[in-house]
């Protein structure tokens, strides 16, 4: 079987592992020529992505680019604390939680696709695919052609595969957050924890490092989107000052910051109600984006059951049906979860006196019930090559 990948970021590199795990000839194609870089701020697996990522055999890998993070903590943004959980995990759970640079993320996934013997081909943008019933005929804006039999479209939530799988199907909108995260040094905070604080403007993340530094992120909750980038760094940790200005600890950790990221606006997609033909199929946020911490875990769930799916199948589009119908209603149920999760950041003063109120119950009594069936989600392995099913080439 013959597979093209489109995207190099998490999901197209964690496909690109999966197919070539059950046999297939795997070539990703990427737009920009560094699909990894410095590009974006920290990020966290939790358990289920990181078992996801133990089925495709780069699970050290993951863990030694990244750093443990055994418990998360929520703060009312008068320093109350509202709850110390688990992070991204249940409780008796051995497998911690880890945090890492998306950067760092998907440099090892890249590495160990290209160990696994994937073809990676960077500067090529997908312009346009056309599908047939014994292939697939891949366009891009450099004229270069490729054919084969699947085309894996892992290109993101502004994916070119969606569209042209589906002309009709929905587009981003803003969500009312946009993140700006950064570097802190010399602030004492308990190491292993995940901090986020329920500010009265948005939400406010901070974990300490092994280096002893403060990674930190503004959730900042702006119903109107922002002004394009252009704003300098000390203009924006001067905006950001202003806006946490009432909660003690954000204010000092943005003092003390040494280094800034650039912001990131946060959007939502409506449900896609396509997401494959015969050909064709979505991983990753080009079907489905998430949110709630979960979309690279997610997006590396996807990589495995896509190839589990077809590994256990005699034809392609079998396999994307398979595929489709084990995915859709985990993916549904994660993305209402992190719509409750982005209403609690946005909260205006009514509902974070309610959250303060109710939050503590929650944690001590129903956060792990609430949470189970997405931390204790185990996909399993998959097949040796020679038991791989699908017979198509």
């Amino acid at each position: 079987m013959k597979v093209i990948v489109v995207g190099a970021g998490v999901a197209g590199a964690a496909s690109a592992i999966a197919l070539r795990r059950i046999g297939a000839e795997v070539t990703v194609y990427e737009a920009y020529e560094d699909p990894a870089g410095r590009v974006g701020s920290f990020l966290s697996l939790a358990t289920n992505g990181l078992r996801a990522l133990d089925g495709l055999a780069c699970l050290e890998e993951v863990q030694r680019a990244g750093f443990e993070v055994p418990r998360q903590r929520m703060w009312a943004g008068s320093g109350k604390l509202l709850g110390d959980v688990p992070r991204g995990r249940l409780t008796g759970d051995a497998l911690n939680s880890v945090t890492l640079m998306r950067g760092d993320l998907v440099a090892a996934l890249r590495a160990a696709a290209l160990r696994s013997g994937a073809r990676i081909v960077t500067g090529e943008r997908l312009t346009d695919a056309v599908t047939a019933p014994d292939g697939v005929r891949a366009e891009f804006a450099s004229g270069r052609v490729a054919v084969a039999d699947l085309l894996v479209g892992a290109d993101g939530i502004w994916s070119t595969t969606r569209g042209i799988l589906a002309p009709s199907a929905p587009t981003p909108t803003y969500a009312g957050l946009y993140s700006i995260s950064g570097v802190a040094e010399g602030i004492e905070v308990e190491r292993g924890t995940f901090n986020m604080v329920f500010a009265r403007n948005g939400a406010f993340i901070y974990i300490p490092t092994p280096d002893g530094s403060l990674w930190w992120s503004a959730q900042v909750a702006a119903p109107e989107q922002p002004a394009p980038a252009g704003t300098g760094d000390a203009e924006r940790l001067e905006r950001l000052s202003g806006l946490y200005r009432s909660e003690e600890l954000p204010q000092a950790i943005l003092r003390a910051t040494t280094a800034i990221h650039r912001p990131t606006l946060m959007h939502t997609l409506a449900e896609v109600p396509v997401w494959h033909n015969d050909r064709v199929v979505l991983v990753g946020d080009a079907g489905h984006p998430v949110g709630a911490g979960q979309g690279a875990s997610m997006s590396i769930e996807d990589a495995l059951v896509l190839a589990q799916a077809l590994a256990g199948t005699t034809t392609i589009p079998a396999g994307l049906e398979t595929y489709a119908r084990r995915r859709r209603a985990r993916v549904a149920r994660m993305v209402k979860a992190a719509g409750d999760n982005r209403d609690a950041k946005t909260a205006g003063p009514i509902g974070r006196r309610l959250n303060d109120l109710i939050m503590p119950i929650f944690f001590r009594h129903f956060h792990e019930k609430a949470t189970g069936w997405l931390y204790s989600h185990d996909l399993g392995t998959l097949p040796a090559p020679a038991e791989a099913a699908v017979r198509e080439s």
